[in-house]
């Protein structure tokens, strides 16, 4: 899979771990920003990410900060970006099956590695149920 990943300085250990780590498991990883632990306005390398997700140059986006809400707030910002606040592989689940989101974001500050590893893990494996989620995620997107 084809994907991309933004943090600011907040979520940029985590992200330089789940770029390395997606990788090693055979997935494209597309590398937004930020690049170093110095502090940065997250909307600055969220933005870049989440647009190519809407515009379709990666699949999916991963999306890292302290908490990982302002980066949420963010890309749904987006028309075309249903981005998902996760912090457990059933919030990462239910934001795939039911909101057939194609942004996750997630706060260094408040889940642990591993963690945050299966949550992405989730994330990327989990399919959207479709059905009578079809009509809700069209009203999000009108």
């Amino acid at each position: 899979m084809k994907l991309g990943i933004a943090s600011d300085h907040a979520g940029f250990r985590y992200k330089e771990e789940l770029r390395h780590w997606l990788a090693t498991l055979g997935h494209e990883v597309i590398d937004y920003g930020c690049y170093s632990e110095e502090s940065t306005d997250y909307p600055r390398w969220i933005r870049p990410c989440a647009e190519a997700v809407v515009r379709g140059d990666v699949e999916r986006g991963i999306l890292l900060g302290g908490s990982g809400n302002g980066e949420a707030i963010v890309a749904n910002r987006l028309k075309g970006c249903r981005c998902g606040y996760t912090f457990s592989e059933e919030t990462a689940r239910l934001t795939r099956q039911h909101n057939d989101a194609n942004c996750i974001a997630l706060g260094q500050r408040l889940v642990d590695l591993e963690t945050t590893k299966k949550i992405v893990a989730t994330f990327l494996a989990t399919e959207f149920e479709g059905g009578r989620h079809v009509a809700r995620i069209r009203a999000i997107d009108e």
